[in-house]
């Protein structure tokens, strides 16, 4: 399974606790997407950068205060429950499943 997001100038990204929810925040706002289907669940076009490695949700996560990891030349996440790897380049997030 593999997927890839368009996302613009991502400043960071993060799970929220469940890890159901990825937070991400650009120079263009914040979205929500949903690790189920990876669709964008939330958006709200307020700049709204990271403090202290944290960012503050919209959507689903509204309110929660999400750990983020700074996207400054490259992203590497993985996923809370370790299914899935994203690595950002070039204003692409790709998901990628993790290896058994």
């Amino acid at each position: 399974m593999s997927t890839n997001l368009n996302i613009g100038g991502l400043v960071a990204a993060g799970f929220d606790e469940s890890g159901a929810y990825l937070l991400t925040v650009s120079h263009s706002g914040r979205g929500v997407f949903s690790t189920r289907t990876w669709s964008r669940v939330g958006r709200d076009d307020t700049l709204a950068y990271p403090e202290k490695g944290r960012a503050i949700g919209i959507g689903p996560v509204a309110g929660q205060s999400i750990p983020v990891t700074d996207a400054t030349d490259q992203l590497n996440l993985v996923s809370p429950d370790g299914q899935f790897n994203l690595s950002y380049e070039s204003g692409t997030l790709a998901v990628t499943a993790a290896s058994p």
